[in-house]
């Protein structure tokens, strides 16, 4: 106390220190006594008030707890008396016991006595019920039955409570009730037939199924109710639980198994198109199935039993199972496609599960797919497997059928603007379009893949297709008379080049959608490599077969027979001409090639023949009838291949020019002007060489060997620039020898 006196007064000091630290405030010392008596007051007073409250707070606790004391004696007073009274009350309950045994006996007569009646009846009862079943009347079959199995449970249970090990009066219950069971069977079968049809039946006789689910609903509720016995007696009749519902499910079940099993009516031996046939059936049954379920099934059916649901479960799970014992056999390439187009696009698709009657009870998008990714991807390895072979195949056999077409008697047909052609690339690209189509009703991915293999194998063919065509040209040559239409069809040839790569591009712009797709395909330019060889070769072996004919009237030009007058130009004009009526049946890009081609080579000759020295000229009068001779030849060989080149709009004039440039050297008058005429001819075409000159000079006649060294010399000398644009005619021509020469002359 001494310490919190001590505290007190220092906290005093303190705050009596804070309040007078100025003079002036020594006037408010009365004021702050005042002030402070107040707060003093005030706090006693709550203190007072604190202080009483607890003390109530403790007298009515010690009051409750009196109380509490007195009941507790009064309780303990009550269990001493019931105590006693039990004690004396043992013995009167030993002595109810034979009381308690006719109560038990009085309740199992009463029992027999209130089923006294069924029990004689149980003869004539089951005979009016087998009566019933026959009959089709099940609700009444039904509840006849449900009568005597009443009277049969009903007495079993009072034996089962009187005494549970009896079991020969068990046994005597059971057997007098023996026929119970076999009806209940009896029905049972009724109902599994009737649920077997009930896809039919709910059409017909709609109130037979909403019967067989009444009677089953029924059962369910005897099941459960016996099974809330059981639990507290142990009981359990014979052939309970009937698990109705459970089997009707499982009939319902298999129903939908076989359903969709017995609708292959097809093998493949009988009928190629059997799968497809069997895919169809399923179809339109499984969707007229469910939509008979739908809107009519659930209205047999209490909600809670979601018929419509289960139906979908059974028949999807069937599909599934079905779909994979077809994927394990061994189908071929067109099967394989019918089975995944099915799968993938037909079953989720408006013609079965997205058909809009189904909706929204069907949800394509959270349905199983019937085969697994994995069973899938082997069935599409197999089909590309056995594509590839199938497009070999087909490729070879093609080309073997068009091989016959080359040597017939009969020209080759043409197409609408009258070009030459041969079934070949239609049949190919047919083929192609066709497993193109199928692939694309599966998927994108094999669309692509398919369109990959075939731009592949289309690359392996057309080499083999190439080496055909050689084959076919190197036959002719060793006989020209053979084969007859050995022209039109190499035209042909050449034309189903250019149908190839239109083809080729039309495939691939309609089957691929962008560049990144394309880029997966085979490379463009390959292909058309190829095509172009074949072509260029075609149009090689035509032109061939024209200088073969040409080659007698090329070896007269520049000759003594041909200064005096040969008609060898004019013959060759018309054979050139002749064959290019024929060549009209090419198509124009390798036309126009091709007479291109035909009007170099014709100049080539031309110049070949100067070259080759067959004549010399002695005279100028001599020189200037060959120089415009040569000149005349040359505008007519120019008017010929305008002719020719007519529509393709293009000028291949310079060639027959470098005949009238040669000419106009030969023609010269004054030999000192010879090197300027020469050097010009050498400005306009660099590939002319020394030889070239050499042979020219030779045909001129005049020009002494110093002469020729002098301007070969300084040709040479003298600098050259080529034209990047000029296109070399001199360098495949050879000047022959002297000795050569004279042969030739």
């Amino acid at each position: 106390m001494k310490e919190t006196d001590r505290e007190a007064v220092a906290t005093a000091v303190q705050r009596v220190a804070g309040m007078l630290q100025r003079p002036d405030q020594l006037d408010k010392v009365e004021q702050y006594r005042r002030r402070e008596a107040r707060k003093k007051a005030s706090v006693e007073a709550r203190l007072k008030a604190a202080i009483q409250s607890q003390l109530d707070g403790v007298r009515t606790g010690l009051s409750q707890l009196h109380n509490a004391l007195n009941d507790v004696k009064d309780i303990q007073r009550s269990l001493a008396d019931v105590s006693k009274d039990w004690r004396q009350g043992i013995n009167t309950i030993e002595s109810l016991k034979d009381v308690k045994d006719a109560v038990v006996r009085h309740s199992q007569l009463a029992a027999a006595v209130e089923n006294l009646k069924n029990i004689f009846s149980v003869p004539e009862i089951v005979r009016e019920t087998q009566d019933l079943i026959e009959q089709g009347a099940l609700l009444q079959a039904h509840r006849k039955l449900m009568d005597l199995e009443c009277s049969r449970d009903g007495l079993m249970y009072e034996q089962y409570r009187m005494d549970s090990g009896n079991t020969r009066d068990m046994t005597l219950i059971h057997s007098y009730f023996g026929s119970t069971q076999g009806l209940s069977d009896e029905l049972a079968k009724q109902l599994w037939m009737v649920l077997q049809r009930s896809l039919v039946t709910v059409r017909r006789d709609p109130t037979l199924l909403v019967s067989v689910v009444r009677i089953i609903e029924r059962e369910e509720k005897i099941d459960r109710r016996i099974l809330d016995r059981k639990k507290q007696t142990s009981f359990v009749p014979p052939g309970r639980p009937k698990n109705w519902k459970e089997k009707m499910f499982a009939i319902l079940d298999r129903t939908v198994t076989t359903r969709i099993e017995g609708t292959q009516a097809d093998t493949r031996e009988s009928d190629k198109m059997w799968l497809v046939r069997h895919l169809e059936i399923i179809r339109k049954y499984v969707l007229d199935d469910l939509l008979v379920a739908k809107n009519l099934m659930v209205q047999c059916f209490p909600p809670h039993y979601e018929i419509f649901r289960n139906l979908l479960r059974m028949y999807h799970q069937a599909l599934t199972t079905r779909m994979q014992e077809l994927a394990s056999e061994d189908l071929e390439a067109n099967e394989i496609v019918s089975l995944l187009t099915w799968v993938l696009n037909t079953y989720t698709s408006t013609e079965m599960m997205g058909n809009v009657e189904l909706a929204p009870e069907v949800d394509v998008s959270i349905l199983e797919p019937l085969l697994s990714p994995n069973v899938v991807s082997e069935l599409l390895d197999t089909y590309m497997s056995t594509l590839t072979s199938n497009i070999i195949a087909w490729l070879r056999k093609a080309l073997e059928t068009d091989k016959k077409d080359w040597i017939k008697e009969t020209e080759p047909e043409a197409d609408q603007d009258g070009y030459y052609q041969t079934t070949l690339p239609a049949i190919v690209f047919q083929m192609f379009e066709q497993n193109l189509q199928v692939a694309a009703q599966i998927s994108e991915d094999l669309k692509i893949k398919v369109l990959v293999l075939c731009l592949q194998q289309m690359n392996s063919f057309l080499s083999r297709y190439k080496d055909e065509a050689q084959l076919y040209k190197e036959e002719h040559l060793r006989n020209r008379q053979h084969p007859h239409c050995y022209v039109q069809y190499m035209i042909a040839i050449i034309n189903n080049c250019q149908t190839f790569k239109e083809s080729i591009v039309s495939l691939k712009r309609k089957y691929l959608k962008n560049e990144v797709e394309e880029g997966v395909s085979l490379s463009q330019p390959s292909m058309d490599g190829i095509l172009d060889a074949i072509a260029k070769e075609g149009c090689s072996s035509l032109l061939e077969e024209v200088f073969l004919d040409l080659e007698q009237h090329l070896c007269e030009l520049m000759t003594r027979k041909w200064l005096l007058g040969s008609k060898a130009v004019d013959i060759i004009c018309v054979t050139v001409e002749d064959y290019f009526n024929d060549f009209a049946k090419i198509k124009k890009p390798y036309k126009k090639r091709m007479t291109a081609e035909a009007h170099r080579r014709v100049v080539v000759e031309y110049l070949r023949a100067v070259m080759q020295k067959r004549i010399s000229f002695r005279s100028p009068e001599e020189r200037k009838e060959g120089a415009e001779r040569m000149v005349r030849e040359a505008e007519q060989l120019r008017f010929l291949f305008r002719k020719l080149a007519s529509g393709f709009g293009e000028d291949a004039d310079g060639y027959c020019d470098t005949i009238i440039a040669v000419a106009e050297v030969i023609k010269l008058t004054d030999p000192s002007l010879l090197y300027l005429e020469v050097s010009t001819l050498v400005s306009k075409y660099p590939d002319i060489r020394d030889d070239h000159i050499g042979a020219l000079l030779a045909v001129r006649g005049d020009a002494s060997r110093d002469m020729k060294q002098t301007i070969i010399e300084t040709l040479e000398q003298g600098p050259t620039q080529v034209n990047p644009n000029y296109v070399p005619i001199f360098r495949e021509i050879i000047v022959p020898s002297l000795n050569v020469a004279k042969l030739l002359k």
